[in-house]
């Protein structure tokens, strides 16, 4: 049966204007759509939205009216009638650069044909006006929702501010700190106890370990997880053999120097981000060391550095990017309603290279 044809609705005093020129018709509003639709504008904004709670017979009715006069959404218009903006933010207190920039791309690949946008809140835990600072940008904004990197989305105080200022929120973390909506967890332990089954396997039982700040929530997962998985083969994790890191280069350099130079020095070190683990490349080979022949290495988070150093890094994958896609659709998901949304968990695996030997 061929669709009826539906005259489009035009602007006041449409038709010539100077020197002979059409005026463009007016752009349609959810007012116009709700109207040629036959349904309230409620119930359009439902559609538009995805929401489950719509007839499918009347979902495809409005969907074939907005497909017609091709209709979008006015986001400005949007934005002010719920006193929020179109705009995501990035909230961080992290030294390791590749991370955020894999976490930035994600988001922006989970937003794209979205009509939101990626604002980013470099931020310092430390200074006396972090909560002020992140409040103020998120009410400045006016922001549907923000995203937090660890450690910021380990601190309980700001989740309560946001949860006061009702702005939406995902946590990205090594463990499960909030409900199952706000949360994208990581399971640090299992990477790197897979690692640790890896080097075992591989004859070292002498293995230095380079941490990452001593207050991150990953620092203790990834420390306890690779514990455990030496402790069930009976090899301990030397305390001397253990170096605080920053998860950056310049401090996988100094705590590399000072694990190659212990006597006995360790056969492998495990350093918890590649950044690192490439520091320990660096110091090893400024000390006449060549790897893995002389010491093995391995790393955390399959950032690309892994693959641009020789021999290539043999390293924990751990998704970044496509954490940062789920925790921007996570925030999309919210526009939905009646959407019940599962515990997310990531679970890294090794990638094994060339930079662990097999001792004999």
């Amino acid at each position: 049966m061929a669709r009826k044809a539906v005259q489009r609705p035009e602007a006041d005093g449409a038709g010539k204007g100077f020197g002979g020129t059409e005026h463009k018709k007016k752009r349609l509003t959810i007012n116009d759509i709700a109207r040629l639709s036959k349904v309230s504008k409620k119930t359009v904004s439902r559609v538009i939205n995805g929401s489950p709670n719509v007839r499918e017979e009347t979902r495809l009715q409005v969907a074939s009216i907005i497909d017609q006069f091709g209709y979008e959404p006015d986001p400005q218009a949007r934005g002010l009638a719920l006193n929020r903006s179109f705009l995501i933010g990035l909230v961080y207190d992290n030294p390791n650069a590749q991370y955020i920039v894999n976490i930035q791309g994600g988001m922006l690949e989970g937003l794209r044909g979205t009509g939101f946008e990626l604002v980013v809140h470099p931020c310092l835990q430390a200074s006396p006006s972090f909560l002020s600072d992140v409040r103020n940008f998120v009410e400045r904004q006016k922001l549907f929702g923000v995203v937090l990197l660890p450690p910021v989305s380990e601190n309980e105080v700001l989740v309560q501010m946001l949860r006061n200022i009702e702005c939406l929120y995902v946590r990205i973390a090594a463990l499960a700190l909030d409900t199952p909506e706000t949360m994208i967890v990581a399971r640090d332990r299992v990477g790197v106890a897979e690692a640790a089954e890896y080097l075992i396997a591989q004859g070292h039982q002498r293995i230095g370990y380079i941490t990452g700040p001593a207050d991150y929530r990953s620092t203790l997962e990834r420390k306890v997880g690779f514990a455990a998985a030496l402790a069930r083969h009976g090899v301990a994790l030397d305390p001397n053999l253990v170096v605080e890191g920053a998860y950056s280069f310049e401090s996988g350099v100094s705590c590399g120097a000072v694990l190659c130079k212990r006597d006995p020095r360790p056969t492998a070190i495990f350093a918890t981000n590649d950044e690192m683990a490439a520091g320990v490349y660096y110091a090893a080979s400024t000390l006449g060391l060549q790897i893995p022949r002389d010491i093995s290495v391995v790393g955390f988070d399959d950032s690309p550095i892994a693959t641009r150093i020789w021999p290539p890094l043999t390293t924990v994958r751990q998704p970044i990017k496509d954490m940062g896609r789920m925790a921007a659709e996570r925030l999309m998901a919210h526009r939905r309603e009646g959407v019940r949304l599962e515990p997310l968990e990531i679970v890294p695996n090794l990638v094994v290279r060339g930079s662990v030997a097999k001792l004999n």
